[in-house]
């Protein structure tokens, strides 16, 4: 199966995580596969176990991502319990040992051996520390400068802000655009990444008047994709497109 190539027009392109239209979501095969093609950016989500490791998957339990085989609450458990978990590949097998969890650190490595930027989601509401835990974790592996932060919890990225003033932050999104909304946003100094049903041509001239970066999330239709990139959005994130 191979990615499906769009005309970007210099727009950013973004895994949705890792190329999940070929590997299984959030995994380091995915973040490879992702690597080794030309995409701006790899998203993903982490959360936070029990005992403070920091986690990639989307969901908080495993129910899905297992096909039913596990069910544990990622942030109500060990890593212990989370690392010896084998995810099915796509087509329902189990014999690759490579299909895990991964810790936040892999993924980190891998964006920067392939020289991504990591888009990375920050799942639930963190406390403070947490997001300073975070901050000084991609700070040891020397890549906090590559890394655009992205939540739907509005305090997580005014918090992360307040800490990485320098770093893309952007709120993710799923409904209309209001004048309050882009206030708020610029008001902290914070982008948008929002479901792409929700943008034209002039909310996106709108967003871009107030200095607002736009990301979309999650288009894989080629045709409504090259349309966005007429309307000018800065990035797309997609499970297939490139």
């Amino acid at each position: 199966m191979k990615s499906i190539k769009i005309n970007s027009n210099g727009v950013k392109m973004i895994a949705h995580r890792g190329l999940s239209g070929i590997e299984r979501e959030n995994t380091c095969p995915a973040f490879v596969a992702a690597g080794n093609r030309s995409y701006f950016g790899i998203e993903t989500d982490v959360h936070v176990t029990k005992d403070s490791k920091f986690v990639i998957i989307h969901d908080e339990t495993t129910e899905r991502i297992s096909s039913g085989e596990y069910s544990i609450n990622v942030e109500e458990s060990d890593y212990s319990e989370v690392e010896k978990i084998v995810l099915p590949d796509l087509d329902g097998t189990t014999d690759r040992k490579d299909i895990r969890i991964p810790l936040l650190s892999e993924y980190i490595k891998i964006c920067k051996k392939y020289e991504k930027t990591c888009v990375l989601e920050i799942k639930n509401h963190f406390d403070e520390p947490y997001i300073e835990r975070l901050k000084d974790e991609i700070k040891e592996l020397e890549y906090i400068d590559k890394i655009i932060f992205i939540s739907f919890d509005f305090e997580n990225c005014v918090n992360v802000k307040k800490l990485l003033p320098e770093n893309d932050v952007q709120f993710l999104y799923s409904k209309e655009i209001t004048d309050e909304l882009i206030e708020r946003i610029s008001q902290h100094h914070l982008n948008l990444d929002i479901y792409y049903k929700q943008l034209t041509a002039e909310n996106i001239e709108k967003l871009h008047s107030k200095g607002i970066k736009v990301n979309c999330w999650t288009c894989d239709d080629k045709e409504v994709a090259e349309k966005l990139v007429s309307y000018g959005v800065d990035f797309i994130t997609s499970n297939i497109l490139e």
